[in-house]
């Protein structure tokens, strides 16, 4: 009796890759040593805004161990090279170069104004302190609104506003549904609020660092990124390297978020410098430094109106945005609202829509993508103002919910935005995150607590969301003038001994690839999961790909692979068939078996990749190569979606919050690894709650950045965060072989609003409405106090405002 192979897609297996990155038997970029390797330090500006009248490099250059010393007019005296940007959402973009190193006025503080190469990373930031720059302050520019407005100072005098682009979606005008000023004017119910997204940094665990080793015929960059092929790509165009002369090799990568999606000014400098001096160079920036001048996420101000009968259904919704760009664009920074344009709709059938957004130059660190990119803030408004109309409309919010989204039987669903989403199942996930969660319960305690006037209030919080995940199909980014594709690329080998070699375009930075992969390829292939070696991050091993961002790796790169197994199995089958002297049509394939259909007769795939590699005895005109490829670019999106929800208890003669209990039930499709999906949103729900309780950046009047470390900008820890209650419903995607959704930006998306509803929720009844984030005790207690908290209320920079010792559950003594 033939034993049957248990499936490897949908075990929970433990990740290859964990034994060398949590034991440290790995090489991060900052590890690499070459000889006679020098190191680079970045002498950055005190200033948010300030002409740069003189640069006094010489005691720098003749500090201990120094070799040179850089300026702007040292590096790129014609000013030839600016920072790449890859999303022109408009064809009337204004757009400064961004320098390598600030060439005449610096426009935030932290900009690159010099670079110290020295022959140790300490001698080259001792001699940073050698460097006198004198300067000529200018006006700065932090707030949006009073960047837009008639006569403010400008950013970029050369540009002649502070107004990026103003891009435009209309339901109406786009045919996908109606006039939402009509809706609007016609409706029973009417409702406008103002969201505020605060500035966040993605705080990854390993700074940013470049190694670049010009030395032999190619140059060699390794770099702690998230886009290798990208990197290369961009290298070549900014300083005109052939492309075929640049390896890019992205090492082990210590997290990403979404902030090492750029490509940085230090990367390019440190190319140019390698190439000058001939030696290799390495740059590793500080933490200071990562919050400083590594790109910052969010940051918006949020108009929404919202339109519905009075019996609970929305007729129409407009969304009035306006997205801080900081002082430059990022590589795809102008586009990551434009993401969230499509997803303010959330999972409801809303019938008229219009969103317009308007990107603005403010004297700050430039904003680009940060885990989730545009679909958390899309989705925290409106959950927030679906909870505030069932506030007007005396519904229960799970209710009005239910009422308005999209009912299993209706998929496909097109969208007022355009979009169809192929599968899902709202109910199934609500009503098991219901029971996880004893709603009806909470909601008997809540009531008891409100008219027992108890100090401490309980809240219960909703959020229900979809998002837009596997950043692709190529011609929809075309249609947003995005510039690159959404393909993605992946070869397998087949090794004469049966093992199985596969290059992924998809370059990890922490998810867990080498594990998922590699049991995609044991079902496709029969071959053990062991037997899988799983190579990426290096433009030469894998030569094409479009690499990691925007839950794109298993629903484009797993599918890569899926299409490249299928063609090694076609080209496997015709020398089964010729050693085991039948036809190609009686065959079938499982299990890593070609089987004569009815006997018992068959071979191994191991047995044809030796016998190919033998090359002794294969059918005329076959090539002996089982090697395939395959580069999938898919018609879709795929949509995940589902139901958080969240009881928080606070204190209100403090503030203090505690999060009592936290339940989601998300559907992310057919779950590869189900422990890494875990972990995907686990870590997910850390970081939007973090958003919604701990986190948010500040700068003083003069646009210095006052939370510039770990002391002031707070990152919550696993001892600050309550225990996690997951589980997941599955309706497979249509649009993809495995039935997968994008699982790692979904825990971010869907809490914030979440824990924020709850809050809100518990104190609703001192007439509190809404409370700026990070929802501080300091915010939280004086909102309760004025019955309102506004953008200058109190936050943690107030005496007294502190956040206090932190418990186990988030809250502060």
């Amino acid at each position: 009796m033939t034993a049957t192979i248990e499936p490897e897609v949908g075990k929970s297996r433990r990740r290859k890759e964990d034994e060398r990155l949590i034991t440290g038997r790995t090489r991060w970029t900052d590890n690499i040593t070459l000889p006679g390797m020098l190191h680079l330090a970045v002498l950055r500006s005190p200033y948010a805004h300030a002409k740069i009248v003189s640069i006094d490099t010489s005691a720098a250059k003749s500090a201990s161990g120094v070799i040179a010393v850089y300026t702007a007019e040292d590096l790129d005296p014609d000013g030839a090279f600016g920072m790449p940007c890859a999303w022109p959402i408009t064809p009337d973009m204004k757009a400064p170069r961004r320098p390598v190193l600030a060439a005449g006025t610096v426009n935030f503080a932290g900009e690159g104004v010099a670079v110290v190469v020295a022959r140790s990373s300490a001698e080259a930031h001792d001699a940073l302190e050698e460097i006198d720059v004198e300067y000529d302050e200018l006006p700065v520019i932090l707030d949006m609104e009073a960047a837009i407005a008639d006569g403010a100072p400008l950013v970029h005098e050369d540009l002649g506003t502070n107004t990026n682009a103003v891009w435009k979606f209309d339901s109406a005008e786009a045919g996908t549904g109606g006039n939402v000023e009509d809706a609007i004017s016609s409706s029973e119910v009417v409702l406008k609020r103002r969201f505020r997204q605060q500035r966040l940094v993605p705080a990854f665990m390993e700074p940013r660092a470049c190694v670049v080793d010009p030395t032999s015929a190619q140059i060699t960059v390794w770099s702690a990124t998230q886009i290798p092929h990208i990197l290369r790509v961009m290298s070549a165009l900014t300083l005109g390297i052939p492309e075929h002369k640049l390896r890019v090799i992205a090492p082990d990568v210590g997290g990403g978020f979404g902030g090492k999606i750029g490509v940085l000014p230090e990367e390019m400098m440190s190319l140019l410098i390698a190439q000058k001096l001939g030696k290799p160079v390495k740059w590793n920036e500080t933490r200071s430094e990562t919050m400083l001048a590594a790109h910052h996420g969010r940051d918006q101000i949020q108009d929404i109106t919202i339109s519905a009968t009075r019996d609970g259904r929305v007729t129409g919704l407009k969304v009035e945005l306006l997205a801080n760009l900081g002082a430059y664009n990022g590589l795809v920074g102008p586009g990551v609202p434009i993401l969230g344009a499509f997803m303010f709709n959330a999972i409801y059938k809303i019938p008229a829509y219009h969103f317009a957004c308007t990107n603005v130059y403010t004297t700050t660190t430039l904003t680009d993508a940060y885990r989730g990119a545009g679909r958390p803030e899309a989705t925290f408004a409106i959950e927030r103002i679906m909870d505030e109309l069932a506030v007007e409309l005396g519904m229960d919010p799970l209710e009005l919910r239910e009422k308005n989204w999209i009912k299993h039987e209706e998929f496909p669903f097109t969208t007022v935005c355009g979009l169809t989403y192929d599968s899902g199942n709202y109910e199934a996930a609500t009503e098991k995150a219901k029971q996880l969660f004893d709603y009806d319960g909470l909601r008997a305690e809540q009531e008891n607590r409100r008219a027992a006037k108890d100090k401490v209030q309980l809240g219960i919080g909703i959020s229900t969301f979809t998002e837009m995940c596997g950043l692709a199909p190529s011609r929809v980014l075309g249609s947003l003038d995005y510039g690159a594709g959404g393909w993605e690329y992946a070869s397998i080998r087949m090794l004469p001994t049966g093992k199985v070699e596969v290059t992924t375009g998809a370059s990890a930075h922490g998810q867990g690839h080498e594990t998922a992969w590699s049991q995609i390829v044991a079902d496709q292939l029969g071959v053990a999961f062991e037997d899988v070696e799983i190579l990426h991050g290096d433009t030469q091993s894998s030569h094409k790909g479009l690499d990691t961002y925007g839950s794109r790796s298993l629903v484009v790169g797993g599918i890569a692979i899926v299409k490249a197994a299928e063609k090694v199995v076609a080209k496997a089958k015709p020398i089964a068939a010729h050693l085991l002297e039948c036809a190609e049509d009686d065959l079938e394939f499982a299990g890593g078996k070609f089987t004569v259909k009815g006997t018992d007769t068959s071979t191994t795939m191991g047995d044809v990749a030796l016998a190919t590699f033998f090359a002794h005895n294969l059918p005329d005109g076959v090539e002996p190569s089982l090697d395939s490829d395959a580069t999938f670019d898919p018609e879709n999106f795929s949509f995940p979606h589902g139901t958080h929800l969240c009881a928080a208890e606070v204190d209100t003669e403090t503030g203090r919050i505690k999060l009592r209990s936290y339940v989601c039930v998300d559907d992310v499709g057919v779950a590869v690894n189900p422990l890494i999906v875990e972990g995907q949103v686990h870590g997910g729900l850390a970081q939007g709650i973090a958003q919604a309780l701990f986190e948010g950046t500040e700068h003083d009047e003069s646009g210095t950045l006052t939370t510039g470390t770990f002391a002031d900008y707070l990152l919550p820890s696993a001892a600050d965060l309550p225990s996690f209650t997951t589980d997941r419903t599955e309706t497979p995607s249509t649009t993809n072989p495995l039935g997968a959704k994008g699982v790692g930006e979904a825990g971010t998306i869907a809490s914030t609003p979440a824990v924020v509803n709850a809050v809100i929720d518990a104190v609703r009844p001192f007439g509190v409405d809404d409370i700026e984030m990070p929802l501080t005790p300091m915010r939280v207690w004086h909102a309760i106090q004025h019955g309102t908290t506004d953008a200058g209320g109190p936050g943690r920079g107030e005496a007294g405002g502190g956040l206090g010792s932190i418990d186990a559950t988030g809250g502060a003594q």
